[in-house]
């Protein structure tokens, strides 16, 4: 199946190098030069992965991440000349998937739209994890709480995964970014933090309770009877 890929930057010529790059490698691109005509592309079925800038015209990137997650989880690849550690927390926390800073690497966001988006493939192995009424299904790769589906990122669904096939197992971050980011663990930058918090957070407000705990001074596990 074609693998259908938005590319949303305002920069004409960085737009054009990302475009000619990409559909060399295989993959469908479409395009946007600002925020509002990217609004409404996304509003459209049938993408697999979008590539963002967030410095756009009419719409910000963070807008535009917010908008989406509404309604759809497909990966979201923020490109940005925005350098701080506030700013990439901020937008690992709006629900983007990763971030690239410019001056960027062609090959390198090649593979890291590869591994983002070998994450969010399904498995058909129709395998079903149970944990304490939260119900994931590998085949549909979705979560699921006495039958109610619960919105999730793919980062969250992949920690919630590991997590529920592996349920007495407590995880460090390294172990947690390693499988999910699927890069070596080399400092302590927050990214796992966010996440944790983020997916925590969305499963107390469905359930009504919290599903993982914190140990302290290692990591994290599934919260047990």
């Amino acid at each position: 199946m074609d693998t259908r890929l938005l590319i949303v930057e305002d920069e004409p010529e960085i737009r054009k190098l990302l475009v000619n790059y990409l559909s060399g490698c295989g993959y469908i691109t479409d395009q946007a030069g600002d925020g509002i005509s990217a609004s409404e592309k996304l509003r459209e079925p049938g993408y697999d992965l979008v590539l963002m800038d967030l410095m756009l015209p009419g719409k910000s990137g963070e807008q535009l991440i917010g908008e989406l997650r509404k309604h759809s989880d497909i990966p979201v690849i923020v490109i940005s000349a925005k350098s701080m550690l506030e700013t990439r927390l901020e937008v690992l926390r709006l629900g983007a998937d990763d971030y690239i800073l410019k001056p960027f690497d062609l090959k390198e966001v090649q593979v890291r739209i590869e591994v983002v988006l070998r994450r969010f493939i399904k498995d058909t192995s129709g395998k079903v994890l149970s944990f304490k009424g939260l119900e994931y299904s590998t085949a549909e790769n979705n979560l699921t709480y006495n039958g109610a589906q619960i919105a999730l990122t793919m980062k969250e669904l992949q920690l919630i995964r590991l997590m529920m096939e592996y349920p007495t197992k407590t995880f460090t971050k390294a172990n947690l970014y390693e499988s999910v980011w699927e890069q070596e663990y080399i400092c302590e930058d927050n990214t796992i933090n966010v996440h944790m918090s983020n997916l925590r957070s969305k499963l107390k407000k469905v359930c009504g309770e919290d599903f993982i705990e914190t140990v302290w001074g290692i990591g994290y596990r599934m919260k047990g009877e």
